[in-house]
């Protein structure tokens, strides 16, 4: 199996107007784990909003939160990895949170979102590195996933 992150952390806030419940069921689902921290923050508008938090540092943690995004998002990434990686060899990606909430799984270009951020493991350390890590550690999920 390809060695994939040194951490990833998965976050989503959790605004007055929303079930806190919800979130966390929500994020438990994702995660296979109701192994979170919560942080209370204030919104920009004075309000207080909680912000779910799970870092990620186990391989099979790993390879089960890619797994459970499904196929269709895993090419995603690797059809966009130029924009996913940074200089720094972190990975970004956003989930709609409220599709999440109904349990399917999709990439967000909005602001009501699931964070997902991890640092790949690049030996060296550069941009170029880190995506072909992250297309390996991706193919080699549908080389072991079965159906996914």
């Amino acid at each position: 199996m390809q060695l994939a992150f040194h951490w990833v952390r998965v976050q989503v806030f959790c605004y007055a107007t929303e079930r806190q419940e919800l979130l966390e069921e929500t994020l438990a689902e994702l995660l296979g784990t109701d192994e979170f921290t919560e942080d209370v923050s204030e919104g920009e508008h004075g309000d207080t909003m909680l912000i779910l938090e799970a870092r990620l540092t186990k391989q099979r943690e790993y390879n089960a939160l890619f797994r459970k995004l499904g196929s269709d998002i895993r090419e995603w990434i690797k059809e966009d990895v130029e924009n996913r990686v940074d200089e720094d060899c972190v990975f970004y990606m956003r989930l709609d949170k409220q599709k999440a909430v109904r349990g399917e799984y999709e990439v967000a270009h909005h602001g009501d979102v699931i964070s997902i951020t991890g640092k790949i493991q690049s030996h060296p350390a550069r941009k170029d590195v880190a995506e072909a890590n992250i297309v390996a550690f991706l193919d080699s999920l549908e080389d072991h996933s079965g159906s996914s």
